[in-house]
């Protein structure tokens, strides 16, 4: 069997089967996980895989069933994970968000997480709504989007990945669910960051049945008088996949029959300039367009555990004794 650089087969970074919508993007986005902490070569004893809640957090339990795991409140993730870094130095910190997770509820947490430039990678399952609770427009939802209802989107858009580079972000990256051959190497190239690497891929949602036509919706069940319960049914959809060259744009058609145009970034693009990274983005979204690609790099900060001095030896290992001040040096600290 066919083994990677430290003798594992692939079948070591696979998890449980997965329990979300046929052809959600998501579920793509565990297969390029997969291949990424393979071809890594990633000790599974090493990688803690951290998630709050919604479809997105979902995702850890599908991969590395032989890791760490941590499920932790809804956006309070970045706190669980900086925890477990600090901890422990030697680990790969994965955490996999969602737009709602991220964006909203935890846009607290994620903006202290990159300012104090957590060595870790996040990931960002975005799809501009709240799957798990029938499509609301979540905070990265596109202004002028609309619902399967018609209802249009009038808010303003939360843009992670400026809102990241804003913040002082050492790796920003954005990308596309079915877009393997882009993907895969910026997770890899984001597990080897040292500082806070984040990846805002988006992940088309095949779902939503509360809509005109449908027998399950909440109408339907209002004019027959069925009242118990408004149950639904997920018809499963196809996984979208893509394949373009660096510099153009791809017209992407998902299930539901909306479009998306995908950007990727040109060879001559210069990821180290931020202001360029910034209007980059934004003269994208002004078309209409998601741009992918590593945005913004800065491989020169130091992360949260270097400034702070703290021991390479993970503080799960330190004795009593290590961790104690000794008494001349107390009196250094009181006398100074």
């Amino acid at each position: 069997m066919t083994v990677n650089l430290i003798g594992l087969t692939r079948e070591v970074y696979k998890g449980l089967p997965t329990t979300l919508c046929a052809g959600c993007g998501h579920n793509s986005i565990t297969n390029h996980l997969i291949k990424a902490l393979f071809d890594y070569g990633v000790e599974p004893h090493k990688l803690a895989k951290m998630s709050g809640i919604g479809c997105s957090s979902k995702t850890p339990a599908y991969f590395v069933e032989q890791a760490h795991g941590f499920n932790s409140l809804h956006g309070r993730m970045p706190s669980a994970a900086t925890g477990a870094k600090v901890a422990n130095r030697d680990l790969l910190v994965l955490g996999i968000s969602g737009d709602g997770d991220t964006a909203s509820i935890g846009i607290g947490q994620y903006c202290h997480m990159i300012r104090r430039n957590v060595d870790l990678t996040y990931i960002i399952e975005n799809n501009g709504c709240y799957g798990l609770t029938k499509g609301q427009f979540s905070a990265t939802a596109d202004v002028g989007s609309t619902q399967k209802s018609g209802k249009v989107n009038d808010y303003a858009t939360i843009d992670v990945c400026g809102l990241a580079i804003e913040l002082g972000a050492t790796f920003v990256a954005r990308s596309f669910s079915g877009d393997g051959k882009q993907l895969v190497p910026l997770l890899q190239a984001a597990f080897s960051h040292w500082g806070t690497a984040i990846l805002d891929i988006v992940s088309p949602c095949v779902t939503f049945n509360d809509h005109q036509g449908s027998t399950k919706s909440y109408a339907y069940v209002k004019d027959h008088d069925v009242v118990l319960h408004t149950a639904d049914y997920i018809a499963g959809g196809r996984e979208v996949s893509v394949d373009y060259e660096p510099g153009t744009v791809r017209d992407v058609e998902l299930e539901d029959g909306s479009h998306i145009l995908l950007r990727k970034l040109d060879v001559d693009y210069d990821p180290t300039d931020s202001m360029l990274a910034l209007r980059t983005i934004h003269e994208a979204g002004a078309r209409g367009e998601f741009v992918t690609g590593l945005l913004y790099v800065d491989t020169k900060s130091q992360d949260l555990c270097e400034r702070e001095r703290l021991p390479r030896d993970p503080l799960v290992r330190l004795e009593e004794e290590d961790l104690r001040i000794g008494r001349d040096d107390w009196e250094k600290l009181m006398h100074p």
